[in-house]
Parts: C-alpha cells; sequence; structure tokens
C-alpha cells in the first residue's frame, strides 16, 4: 500500500466517488476530501471513506478569525478525521488556538497550514498585492506555523528543501501540483513530477486528476512509510 499518496477526490456525488475508489482501495492509504466533495456529501463522506479503509485528509483550508477557526475545528474534529488545515495567512494566534483544539481532540489528527496555492504564480503572487519573492514568502509562513507548533504544512514541492532546512525534517511538507511528466498541468503552475517531489523531501504527494485517469502509473511510485 502507498502511504505517501493522498488521492484527492474532487467529486460531487457517492456514484463518482465510487467509481474512483475502486481502482485505489488497498493500493493508497490516503484520500483528501476537499471542498466540493464535502459541501456536497456532509460529513457522512468521511464515515464512509473511513469504512473502506481509507485515511482521511480533510482539505477545507480554513482562515477565519481565531474564535470562529476554533469553534469550526470543535466540531469538524468530533468526525473520524486524520488530517486537517488551516491557512497560514490567518495568523499565528488562529494558529495556536486551532492546534490546541486539535491535539486536545479524540482523534487528534494531522494540523497542517496551507502556505500559497500551487495554483499562483509568481505574477499573481505579486498581483494580489504581496511583495519580495513567492518562495520567501512560503518559507516566512512555515516558520511561522511552526512556531504555532503545528505538524507540517501545505507548499509546493519546488519549496520543500528550503523549509525542511529551516523547521527540520520531521515538520511535514504535503504537496500538491503533483503530474507525471507527460501530462497537463491543468491550472497548476508550480508542478513537479512524483520522482522529483519525493526526492526533494516531500512527505506527503497529493494527486487526483493525474493519477485518477491513469491508476496503472500508481506503481511507478514510491511509497514506502513515514
Amino acid at each position: 500500500m502507498n502511504e505517501k499518496v493522498i488521492l484527492a477526490i474532487d467529486s460531487s456525488t457517492n456514484e463518482e466517488v465510487s467509481a474512483v475508489i475502486k481502482n485505489f482501495k488497498g493500493k493508497v492509504k490516503w484520500v483528501k476530501v476537499g471542498m466540493e466533495l464535502f459541501y456536497s456529501l456532509g460529513p457522512s463522506i468521511i464515515s464512509q471513506l473511513k469504512d473502506e479503509g481509507f485515511s482521511v485528509f480533510l482539505d477545507l483550508k480554513l482562515h477565519d478569525i481565531p474564535n470562529t477557526v476554533e469553534s469550526a475545528l470543535k466540531r469538524l474534529c468530533k468526525y473520524p478525521i486524520d488530517m486537517i488545515n488551516v491557512h497560514a495567512l490567518g495568523g499565528k494566534d488562529m494558529m495556536i488556538r486551532a492546534g490546541l483544539v486539535v491535539k486536545n481532540s479524540a482523534n487528534s489528527p494531522y494540523l497542517i497550514a496551507v502556505t500559497q496555492l500551487t495554483s499562483t504564480s509568481e505574477h499573481q503572487f505579486h498581483q494580489i498585492g504581496f511583495g519580495g519573492h513567492l518562495v520567501d514568502n512560503v518559507i516566512k509562513l512555515a516558520a511561522l506555523t511552526q512556531e504555532a507548533h503545528l505538524d507540517g504544512v501545505v507548499c509546493s514541492a519546488h519549496e520543500v528543501s528550503h523549509i525542511k532546512k529551516m523547521c527540520g525534517q520531521d515538520f511535514l511538507c504535503v504537496t500538491p501540483g503533483i503530474r507525471f511528466s507527460d501530462q497537463s498541468y491543468d491550472d497548476q503552475k508550480r508542478v513537479i513530477t512524483p520522482a522529483e517531489a519525493l526526492a526533494l523531501g516531500s512527505d506527503f504527494l497529493v494527486m487526483g486528476r493525474s493519477l485518477i485517469h491513469a491508476p496503472h502509473l500508481l506503481d511507478t511510485i514510491p511509497g514506502g512509510h513515514l
């Protein structure tokens, strides 16, 4: 079983979910429940996937005032999730309070923070008002996340080596934007192959359409234990 790949199920119906997971049950450990799936089917999809034997990453990128995020997490952590995320741009206080909720929850899932989306290019980064370089901002947000005592970040694999150097090897780096060499980038900008991402130190590879449309390529991805 591959424990490095997180299969992103970007679906909206139970039928679509069933069609996807039949090709990966017993082959990947992790699945990601994002906004589309969670908002379409609700919390029941988490229990459904757990019953199928998967570990669940609930990817809602919580970003609001600290009290709102804290309250939301108290409710979300009642579900049998194994990983959940907030957005680092919510600030250190928000992340600290989020971390306390998660740590004291029954399942105590991994809590990670999004830095910058892998669909964000350097041009777009400046377009929305940031100064400096995107990679420097990602590293700064990763350091802030570690100061808040979270388990790791969501980042591009291109930034992993810098983050690991600053935050240590045990600080998790969950990396979307993974594509096989001959595939379309879709809406991703900072893209890399699975082999390249693992060589750079990525702990988890988030893969959706690129793997769902070519499930046979799972066998080409190393997938040892963390």
